[in-house]
C-alpha cells in the first residue's frame, strides 16, 4: 500500500466513492458517528454516502428517530444511529464534562445550577413536548437561572452527555430539543469493554486505513484505551505499513479497488477530514490554511480530485436554485471541470434545487 492508496481506500470505505446505503441509519452506524455541528452540512454528509438522497429524506429520518443528533463525542454534535447513543454518551462523555471543569467555573456553572436546570428543563419538556433553543432559555430564565453568554448552550451541552436530553426534530429552521428517554426507547446498555471494542471496530471499518492515533483524536481515547480497543479486534482488520506507519482497514482485498478519479463535493466538517489526526494522505499540507483559515477549526467545503482535496466550493441559496461557485488551488483540467458539474448537480438534486455553476 503507497500513500496514493490511503486515500483511495478511505473514499471506498466512508462510502464515498461507492456510495452503497440505503438509508442514513446505515451511514451512521457504519461510520460510528458523522460529525453534525453544522446542520445543513451533515445532512449532505450523510446524503453523498447514499445510493439515493435528498435533504428531506435525512430529515425524515430525524423525525422518524432513526438517527440522532446530540453531543456524543469530543464536546462537538455528532449523527449518531439511535440505538448507540446511550452506550457513546455513557463512554465517551464523562472525560469531556471533566474537561470542562475551568470552563464552568468560567460561566459559574456548578453543580447545583446544572441540577436545578435539570428539573426546569424536565418540567417544560415532560410529556413529550419539542422545545426550541429560546423557549428552553426562557424557561430557565423564569427559574431565575441565567442563559446569557455561553451558559445556556454549555447546559444544553452538559444536560445532553448526561443523557438527559438530544435535538428532535426542527421546527421551520430552528432545532428543537426532547428528553432522550422520552424520544428513543430503551436499549442495550454495554460495558466499558464492549463498548470501546464496538467503537473501535466501528472507526477503523468506516475510516481506514487509520492509525490508532487517528482513533485516539476521533474518540478523545486515551492511548491504553486506543491500544486495548485494537487487541479486541484487530483479529478482525488487516493491517498495513506506509512509511514505517501502521494502518489499521476493514479485511478487504485490493484488487477489486479501482483508483477512484470522480469528483466529490463535501461539506465543511466531513468526517472525510475530520475523522483524522493527521489529514496529510488527502491534504497537502501548504493548503491546510485555505480549508481551515486561521487555523480557528472551521472547515471549509472541499473538492475531492482522486482522493486529494483540490480545492474549495461555496453555496448560495437562491430562491429557484443554487448557486455553486467552485475554488480551486489550481486550474482544474476539462474532465475536473466536467466532473464538479456532475458533483454539483447531484448535491442540487438533494437540495430539490437547480444549480448554476458560477
Amino acid at each position: 500500500m503507497t500513500a496514493f492508496d490511503i486515500a483511495q481506500y478511505r473514499l471506498f470505505n466512508q462510502g464515498i466513492s461507492f456510495a452503497n446505503f440505503d438509508n442514513p441509519a446505515q451511514v451512521v452506524f457504519h461510520m460510528g458517528a458523522v460529525q453534525a455541528q453544522d446542520y445543513p452540512g451533515a445532512l449532505w454528509s450523510l446524503g453523498l454516502r447514499m445510493k439515493e438522497a435528498t435533504q428531506a429524506v435525512i430529515e425524515q429520518a430525524i423525525t422518524a428517530r432513526s438517527i440522532v443528533r446530540t453531543w456524543s463525542m469530543r464536546g462537538t454534535l455528532h449523527f449518531v444511529a439511535a440505538n448507540d447513543v446511550r452506550w457513546m454518551l455513557k463512554f465517551l462523555t464523562p472525560r469531556i464534562i471533566t474537561g470542562n471543569a475551568a470552563r464552568y467555573r468560567e460561566l459559574e456553572l456548578d453543580d447545583e445550577t446544572f441540577r436545578r436546570s435539570e428539573k426546569v428543563i424536565s418540567k417544560a419538556l415532560v410529556g413529550g413536548k419539542q422545545l426550541t433553543r429560546p423557549e428552553i432559555f426562557e424557561a430557565l430564565e423564569r427559574e431565575n437561572i441565567s442563559s446569557k453568554g455561553q451558559r445556556g448552550i454549555h447546559i444544553l451541552g452538559r444536560l445532553s452527555q448526561e443523557g438527559l436530553l438530544c435535538f428532535g426534530a426542527h421546527l421551520g429552521k430552528q432545532p428543537t430539543f426532547v428528553l432522550l428517554d422520552e424520544w428513543l426507547p430503551p436499549s442495550k446498555d454495554w460495558n466499558i469493554e464492549e463498548a470501546l471494542a464496538e467503537l473501535t471496530l466501528r472507526y477503523f471499518n468506516g475510516h481506514g486505513p487509520a492509525t490508532l492515533l487517528d482513533l485516539e483524536r476521533w474518540a478523545s481515547l486515551r492511548k491504553s484505551e486506543a491500544k486495548a480497543g485494537l487487541e479486541m479486534v484487530k483479529s478482525q482488520l488487516r493491517q498495513e505499513k506506509v512509511n514505517g506507519q501502521i494502518y489499521w482497514l476493514p479485511p478487504v482485498g485490493g484488487d477489486e479497488l479501482k483508483q477512484n478519479q470522480a469528483i466529490h463535493v463535501l461539506p465543511g466538517f466531513d468526517e472525510y477530514l475530520l475523522g483524522y489526526k493527521d489529514r496529510s494522505a488527502v491534504l497537502d499540507p501548504e493548503h491546510f490554511q485555505k480549508i481551515v483559515p486561521g487555523g480557528n477549526g472551521m472547515f471549509m467545503p472541499t473538492i475531492i480530485s482522486n482522493g486529494r482535496v483540490v480545492g474549495k466550493w461555496k453555496r448560495e441559496v437562491k430562491k429557484d436554485k443554487l448557486l455553486i461557485t467552485p475554488s480551486p488551488f489550481n486550474t482544474l483540467s476539462p474532465a475536473e471541470t466536467l466532473g464538479f458539474r456532475v458533483a454539483a448537480e447531484r448535491y442540487g438534486h438533494f437540495m430539490n434545487k437547480p444549480i448554476e455553476v458560477n
